[in-house]
This record gives C-alpha cells, sequence and structure tokens, in this order.
C-alpha cells in the first residue's frame, strides 16, 4: 500500500479543518481529491507530506508512518503545493540542479536535462523563472516533485493556469507517471478528473463523503437521469415544472433546459405531448450521464 490513512483529524483551535477521515491508495493508482474549498484537501496532503503533523490518527506513506519517519516518507514523495513556492530569481536549470542537489541525486546534469525533456522546459530552461509564464512555471513545479524519483506524487491543483494544448500535454505526462507511480491529486476542473482518474474521493467538511470509481459515482444516482430539451421558442419554467416526472431544472438559456428527471417514468413522452400541447417546436431531447461535476454538486452542496 503507497498511502494508507487511518482516522485522521486535525484541529485548529476549535475548527475541526479533517474529521476523522479513512482511505488507502496502491501502486499505479491516479486518484483525484476533490472538495470545496476549505474541505480539508490541503491540509490532508500537508499532513501525508509531513508538513504539519496531525491531531490524532495515522497517516503511513510505503511503509513509513509520517510522523514518526517524517525524513523517510519525505524522500518518497515528490509535492507541488497549491501556490507553486519557486526561486523566481533562478534559472530554469539552476533551480532543478539545485532541487537535485538537495534529493543528493549523483549525475545532476543528466538528471535536470530528463526532466527538462520530460516536461516540456527545453525551450524556457535558460531563462529566469520570475520571467516564465503561470504554465511554465506549474511545469518547473512538477519537475521539482519529480527529479528524485519519488514513489508517490502529490500534486494540488498542478493543472491551474495551463491553456489547452498545455493541459492535454501535463494530462498525458501524469497518465504515463501513474502507470509506476502513486499520484493523488486536487484539482477543481472537472473535466480533468474525469478524464485521469478512474477513482475519486471527494471530502466535504473534513468528511469523506465519496470514495469510489468514476463509473461507480457517476451512476449512482440510480432514481433521477439528465435531460436536455430545446424549443423553438422560449418556454415557462412553471409549465415545465408541471410535465409528470420532471423534478427540477438545472440550467436554462432561453429555450434550451437541462430537467432532472424521474429515470423509471415516461418522462420523454410526456415532453413530446407537452411541446405539442403548447405549440412547440421540439428541436432537440436526449437523455445524458451524470457527470462527476454533477455528482460533486450534489455531494457539496450546502443545504
Amino acid at each position: 500500500m503507497s498511502i494508507e490513512i487511518k482516522n485522521i483529524c486535525k484541529k485548529f483551535g476549535d475548527q475541526k479543518a479533517v474529521d476523522d477521515i479513512s482511505f488507502s491508495i496502491q501502486k499505479g493508482e491516479i486518484v483525484g481529491f476533490l472538495g470545496p474549498n476549505g474541505a480539508g484537501k490541503t491540509t490532508t496532503m500537508k499532513i501525508l507530506t509531513s508538513y504539519i503533523p496531525a491531531t490524532s490518527g495515522d497517516a503511513i506513506v510505503c511503509g513509513y508512518d509520517v510522523s514518526e519517519h517524517a525524513s523517510e516518507v519525505r524522500q518518497r514523495i515528490g509535492y507541488l503545493p497549491e501556490h507553486n513556492p519557486l526561486y523566481k530569481d533562478m534559472y530554469v536549470k539552476e533551480y532543478l540542479g539545485f532541487i537535485a542537489g538537495l534529493h543528493k541525486i549523483k549525475d545532476v546534469r543528466s538528471k535536470v536535462a530528463e526532466l527538462i525533456e520530460l516536461t516540456g522546459l527545453t525551450n524556457e530552461s535558460h531563462k529566469k523563472i520570475g520571467s516564465l509564464s503561470k504554465g511554465y512555471r506549474q511545469r518547473v513545479g512538477l519537475a521539482q516533485a519529480m527529479i528524485h524519483d519519488p514513489e508517490v506524487l502529490i500534486l494540488d491543483e498542478p493543472t491551474t493556469g495551463l491553456d489547452p494544448n498545455q493541459l492535454l500535454e501535463i494530462r498525458n505526462l501524469i497518465k504515463n507517471i501513474g502507470k509506476e507511480k502513486t499520484v493523488l491529486f486536487s484539482s477543481h476542473i472537472m473535466q480533468e478528473v474525469q478524464a485521469l482518474c478512474d477513482r475519486v474521493i471527494i471530502i466535504n467538511n473534513g468528511k469523506i463523503v465519496a470514495d469510489d470509481s468514476i463509473d461507480m459515482l457517476t451512476t449512482f444516482q440510480q432514481l433521477e437521469t439528465l435531460i436536455h430539451v430545446q424549443f423553438d421558442q422560449e418556454c415557462e419554467d412553471e409549465k415545465l415544472l408541471k410535465i409528470e416526472g420532471v423534478n427540477r431544472i438545472k440550467t436554462k438559456s432561453k429555450n434550451k433546459f437541462q430537467l432532472i428527471c424521474d429515470k423509471k417514468s415516461e418522462v420523454r413522452t410526456a415532453i413530446f405531448k407537452f411541446a405539442v400541447k403548447e405549440g412547440l417546436v421540439l428541436l432537440e431531447m436526449r437523455m445524458d450521464d451524470y457527470s462527476i461535476e454533477d455528482v460533486f454538486q450534489k455531494l457539496t452542496k450546502k443545504e
């Protein structure tokens, strides 16, 4: 087991940031760690990397307890924090050489060259970090997290500030890394999570509210389905909500609606009959699966 958390709690004064959570991650897994701001994601990651101690419970990385063997744990973890701390006055190649030296890597030049190529920094390697775009700074952060070839990678918002092309490149990079290493990463970009992960852990108010595969999470709402409809003209919400089987309206835009409906009812027939009765032309009607974003919103929304 690469990561194992058992009944971890973390208090800051009277506030419980992490409230008795437990989970484990095996080698070769890429796991998305999701939650709204203030849910406890970053606190949990900092406990795993031994940056802060837990109030109670056990956190184990690669067989080492993070509170008793912090040095051993840090040797086996690559960490990219949410706010990427870099020495902006150093050159990219110089900075990575410095980090390699801290990890006592023997062939520093070869290792730095390897990571620069791997993270797509070849054309930027002779520039000062302070002159780089945010996307390239993220790449430098990823390079420093991986330079000592850690068994576990913990990435807090690794794709922040990347353009679509960079997102694809970093996504492929993380996928390749995940074949041999354990990757735990947080993100607010749900498309990235759905594209990268087979498994997702969702935390809310310091407690884990879901821990399952993407497929299971996106089909867990067995009683409801999402239906997209578009009419040739505008339609009143109140009328749509009176259709048998329509529970609520998720989003709307003039004549286009996303309807949350009973899965077992003949709601599509009812929508068609409604359109005929109201003199509307039905331009589109299709059913859709729940996305991980829908699941996230349902599990973390405030009452």
